[in-house]
């Protein structure tokens, strides 16, 4: 966490230490490649290495997977793991997703009636974004003890992005369990400052029990590799070519329009633009950009390839629509970050990570819409090898500093009121 968040969360100092038992709910979790279940698995086996018990129940996998199925029960990494059946009804489609998440939610309220599922304190994550209301349910009638990890802001996502109108009485409806649940939460995780701050704007009550604590990137599983070195981009060419990679998830909250334009006057300059993913603005920048000869479209890998298709680049980018900087926070950033490349964010000039970037002078971000802008950046990097590998190596060192699995853990263990450890090195 950023300086400005530490000196929030110092407010924090009277929440009550916990029995150290945990129990994670989350939708998704591996096998499944979601990214919320790897962040949730990683962070269950820091904290289960440490003095707390920690429990996962979590479905089977139902979003992005090549195993369809993983044991019902099983330990690893010193993490209970009980998995329910999962709904598989067409995970890229909102209703499908929203289908989905309402039947595993159901399963989550029938199943959290044995208290050692409960464990002694209970964290639910929000996917799907109305899991929470399961614990407001076990605290009101049975004193369950909860927190809320809060990944998404909804309804706020549903009304930025024009699915549902700000007065429509399902907004009303979903604000009014918010407003509950994060009541009787003992504590609020979001990750990035604007959701912190736009949650205490809707709910100044609550100030004083919203935490802020980053996603986070595994140093040591992702390391920066010359492309030279690299055998996924020696497969598909990339070696050979500037290679500006876009990762991961493309779907509404992301600007793909600013591609779209930047592409095409990109043919014929030696830029090669990979993305590797999937997603609705995937697909259809897929169909627009067909006649293009500098693009390359690749599929969600194993999570055993991603240290690979991570540096198999020059620049990696990130992108959000101007509109929803405050209600998501864009957890591949991290991984870029430790690949040690220049990161593009493509994004409002008052997004949180235009400072991160141009003040750790590891990246550029560009306003949404600003083509020519994206375009010369892009070109003077290609033009200054020296000045690319420089930025890349202090967005190595911001991740070291600040964004690592036991800066996150730590204030997981904090927001959480588990015992205190030493801080991270």
């Amino acid at each position: 966490m950023g300086r400005r968040a530490h000196r929030r969360n110092a407010r924090h100092e009277d929440v009550p230490v916990l029995p150290p038992a945990l129990a994670i709910i989350t939708q998704f979790y591996p096998p499944d490649f979601a990214a919320t279940g790897q962040f949730v698995s990683e962070l269950a086996a820091a904290l289960a290495a440490t003095t707390v018990k920690v429990r996962v129940f979590t479905g089977q996998p139902a979003y992005a997977y090549t195993q369809a199925q993983a044991p019902r029960e099983e330990v690893r990494a010193g993490v209970l793991i009980q998995r329910t059946a999962s709904a598989r009804f067409v995970p890229q489609r909102i209703r499908g997703k929203l289908l989905n998440g309402l039947i595993y939610s159901l399963r989550c309220a029938i199943k959290l009636r044995r208290p050692p599922v409960r464990g002694s304190h209970t964290l639910y994550t929000s996917a799907p974004p109305f899991l929470p209301v399961v614990g407001w349910f076990y605290h009101k009638f049975f004193g369950q003890a909860y927190s809320c990890l809060v990944y998404d802001l909804y309804p706020d996502v549903a009304v930025r992005l024009g699915v549902v109108g700000p007065r429509h009485s399902l907004v009303k409806l979903w604000d009014f369990f918010n407003a509950r649940v994060w009541r009787r939460a003992q504590s609020i995780i979001v990750l990035s400052e604007p959701m912190r701050r736009l949650v205490c704007q809707k709910h100044p009550d609550l100030a004083e029990k919203v935490f802020v604590v980053p996603s986070w990137a595994n140093p040591d599983l992702i390391q920066p590799l010359p492309k030279a070195d690299n055998w996924f981009a020696r497969e598909h060419g990339l070696d050979r070519r500037f290679t500006v990679l876009y990762s991961g998830n493309l779907g509404r909250c992301h600007d793909a329009e600013t591609l779209a334009a930047a592409i095409p006057a990109l043919v014929g300059t030696g830029i090669q633009f990979v993305f590797v993913g999937s997603g609705a603005g995937y697909q259809a920048l897929k169909k627009e950009l067909a006649p293009c000869d500098n693009v390359l479209f690749l599929p969600y890998q194993l999570p055993e390839v991603l240290p690979y298709s991570l540096t198999a680049c020059d620049v990696s980018v990130v992108s959000l629509r101007p509109n929803v900087g405050d209600v998501v926070a864009p957890s591949k950033f991290y991984g870029m970050l430790a690949a040690g490349r220049p990161v593009l964010a493509i994004c409002r000039n008052d997004c949180y990570l235009k400072p991160l970037l141009e003040e750790n002078r590891c990246g550029r971000a560009i306003a949404n819409g600003d083509v020519a802008g994206l375009v010369d950046f892009l070109r003077s990097l290609q033009a200054d090898p020296a000045a690319a590998a420089a930025m890349g190596q202090r967005a190595r060192q911001l991740l070291e500093d600040r964004f690592t699995l036991q800066h996150a853990a730590q204030g997981y263990r904090q927001a959480l009121g588990l015992t205190p450890e030493e801080p991270p090195p």
